[in-house]
This record gives structure tokens, C-alpha cells and sequence, in this order.
């Protein structure tokens, strides 16, 4: 096995293999194009982001700076949206559902590093999937920890670190992240 494949099958792998940095030169290459191109310049800016995400929605808007590994793990929905300072370690897939919003300096790992210092030092990773239903607001500042799924309808306040999954339809909030409450009908503007 290929230490790509062991990274994709989210077992140990090297991430210095060349494989992979390999890879990650040719996306930050791709993200320093993307990072550079004007705002108002949309179009531009999506096919750029369309040549390395796996998939998006027709409309995806992600603003600058934005960083990922690979680009090749994350799929966004339709009516996506990330502001600035975004980072997404897609060493294992992030799968973004449709509606999704994500505030700034939000970011999203998949990634882990071997426990055993030694270990740690010669460069084994290990990667865990995250799931992030449709309808989704993740709050600035917050972290996704990889092996975890946030539900459809939900919302994570600002500077929280999710650390396990998340139901559908509740807010979460803290370090670790706990859900405080649901989002009922009483939430609603317009009632």
C-alpha cells in the first residue's frame, strides 16, 4: 500500500512520503493563485477552487486567504460559503452539505499526528473523515476535529472545539463542544 492509499484508508502513513508533498506543492500553488486573484474576479475564483476541490455546488464563495492540503478530499454543497482565514487539513474527506456557512478563522482537521513521540518525529499521520450536514453555521473561530459529524440544521458558536459528533437541529458551544439547546420555532425572526 502506498502511504497515499494508507492516508486515504485513514490508516498510519508518512506524510513526508513525496508522493504527498508532491501533492501539497501542487495545491499551494493552486491556493497562492486563488489567494491572489481579485475578489470581484468570482468566476475566476471558482474554477480555480473547481480544479481541486472534489466537488461544489454552483455557488461557492470562499474568501481569501483560504488553505487546504490536499483540495482533492473536500466536497461542498450548494450555497457554500467560508470567510476569510479558512483552513481545512483534508488529509481524510470533509464532506460539506448545501447552506453551509463558516465564519472566520473556522478550521476544519482531519489530520493527526502518532501519539508516540518518536513516531510523531518521523512523520506518521493518521486522518478521520468530517461530516458537516446542510444548513449549517459554524462560528468564527471554531475547530472541527476529524472522526466527526455535525448534524443538518445546527450551529456552532463561535470559538468552540468540537470534539465529538453533533445531533441535527441544536446549538453547540465550548471546549470540548456540548449542545447547549435546540433551535426551536421561538428562533425564528418571523414567526
Amino acid at each position: 500500500m502506498t502511504e497515499k492509499e494508507k492516508m486515504l484508508a485513514g490508516k498510519y502513513y508518512l506524510g513526508c512520503d513525496e508522493e504527498l508533498i508532491q501533492e501539497r506543492e501542487r495545491t499551494i500553488n493552486l491556493l497562492f493563485d486563488f489567494n491572489n486573484t481579485r475578489p470581484k474576479l468570482r468566476k475566476e475564483r471558482e474554477q480555480i477552487i473547481k480544479k481541486f476541490f472534489q466537488s461544489t455546488g454552483e455557488s461557492c464563495w470562499i474568501e481569501s486567504p483560504f488553505f487546504c492540503d490536499h483540495g482533492y478530499n473536500i466536497s461542498v454543497g450548494e450555497n457554500f460559503f467560508a470567510a476569510t482565514n479558512c483552513v481545512m487539513l483534508d488529509c481524510g474527506k470533509i464532506s460539506i452539505g448545501d447552506n453551509v456557512l463558516i465564519g472566520p478563522n473556522v478550521g476544519i482537521y482531519t489530520v493527526n499526528h502518532a501519539f508516540d513521540s518518536k513516531e510523531r518525529a518521523q512523520g506518521y499521520e493518521r486522518s478521520s473523515p468530517v461530516i458537516i450536514g446542510d444548513d449549517v453555521w459554524i462560528g468564527g473561530n471554531a475547530s472541527i476535529l476529524g472522526g466527526v459529524t455535525v448534524g443538518n440544521n445546527s450551529i456552532i458558536a463561535a470559538g468552540s472545539v468540537v470534539t465529538r459528533d453533533i445531533p441535527s437541529g441544536v446549538i453547540a458551544a465550548g471546549n470540548p463542544a456540548k449542545v447547549i439547546r435546540e433551535i426551536t420555532k421561538e428562533d425564528k425572526i418571523n414567526k
